[in-house]
């Protein structure tokens, strides 16, 4: 049961951090974290924080509206008593329609503040799907993203030097390169899990010929993520009948972004697996996708977008507590520099343990 808390002060702020590197894929690219935080404070001094990451190039969501919605969402929040933070969350979600992004960062925050009153982890807050208990350790795959054939083979010298298992490939924008990078990262790291993500970069005929081209290399992506546009349902389709029967499950991303878009992927079988993630769908309807594939035998992969470590770190937590995720791609603190790099619960090797996780997310973002 919630506890209530008034919240005193509401402050929404842009806070930008360096990347090591460029991230790549078929639609664009990152070349710094500009996101939108929200801090919310009680009466008694406690915080919690959001994040919303802005990926103009895939949502055509904006910094600057989602900075106004978010300083609208902190207005109305002043002063305000929160009796259960769930429905608070539940009351805002019109007012951002279109800005899942700055949803996920209110929701974040509210939720965020509400364990740290009640004085448990954030993951508590889901209750598990596909298990008896939480699922409290965890490791994220890492990305090679678009770039030259060097690049991606540093990438998997390093990474799989680190003990990293699983590897998703960046395609989508030069096949014959792309097949190169793929066939690069599978001779460094022959025992890991290969993941390919086109971002929408193929259609389905050309997918479908580059993995004959990959198996013909004995190369066998455990998963490919959205091959073909966002709309393009009767090519998502194709691809998945094409690999019924495979060891190559065919995932939706771009493609989900709502629960109803879930119920048409899985109703049309479409897809063989679904993408959540916060910055689509927000955190409460991203939970309620979760929980219809799992309840119809499609598998789950839980990402993000350009995230630092408070949003990487609270998505954990929704993995931890719902614990029905096949797939962790929950990478993004290793493209950053700075503090918000750091997650208290995620190591160099890509692990992620909260057995001893304490209230809230655990991360507190610096405000100016």
């Amino acid at each position: 049961m919630d506890i209530s808390f008034q919240i005193q002060d509401a402050v929404a702020s842009v806070i930008r951090a360096p990347l090591a590197s460029p991230f790549r894929i078929a639609t664009g690219q990152h070349d710094e974290l500009e996101n939108v935080f929200l801090k919310l404070t009680t009466r008694d001094g406690v915080s919690g924080y959001g994040e919303a990451a802005v990926a103009s190039h895939i949502t055509g969501e904006t910094v600057p509206g989602t900075l106004a919605n978010l300083q609208n969402a902190a207005a109305a929040l002043r002063g305000q008593t929160v009796e259960d933070a769930e429905s608070a969350c539940r009351q805002f979600a019109a007012a951002f329609a279109g800005n899942h992004a700055g949803l996920a960062a209110l929701e974040m925050a509210l939720l965020d503040l509400s364990s740290r009153v009640r004085g448990i982890p954030f993951y508590r807050l889901f209750a598990p799907v596909a298990a008896l208990e939480p699922r409290l350790a965890f490791s994220t795959d890492i990305t090679v993203v678009i770039g030259s054939l060097d690049e991606a083979r540093a990438t998997a010298r390093e990474f799989a030097s680190r003990g990293f298992r699983a590897f998703k490939i960046k395609i989508g924008r030069d096949e014959q390169l792309d097949l190169a990078r793929v066939l690069a990262v599978h001779e460094i790291a022959p025992d890991s899990q290969i993941i390919l993500d086109a971002n929408m970069g193929f259609c389905a005929g050309s997918m479908l010929a580059f993995l004959d081209r990959l198996a013909a290399k004995g190369v066998r992506p455990v998963l490919l993520e959205q091959p073909v546009p966002k709309m393009d349902w009767d090519g998502l389709s194709e691809i998945t009948a094409a690999l019924t029967g495979s060891e190559t499950l065919v995932c939706a991303d771009e493609s989900v972004g709502s629960l109803a878009d879930a119920r048409r992927a899985i109703d049309s079988n479409a897809v063989s697996a679904i993408n959540v993630k916060f910055m689509k769908s927000g955190i409460l309807e991203g939970a309620e996708i979760a929980r219809l594939a799992a309840s119809r035998g499609i598998r789950l992969m839980l990402g993000a977008m350009m995230e630092s470590a408070l949003a990487v770190t609270a998505s954990a937590h929704f993995a931890a507590g719902l614990a029905c995720f096949d797939f962790l791609d929950m990478d993004t603190t290793f493209f950053l520099k700075g503090e918000l790099a750091h997650s208290p619960y995620l190591d160099e090797h890509g692990r992620f343990d909260l057995h001893d996780a304490g209230p809230g997310i655990g991360v507190e973002p610096s405000f100016s």
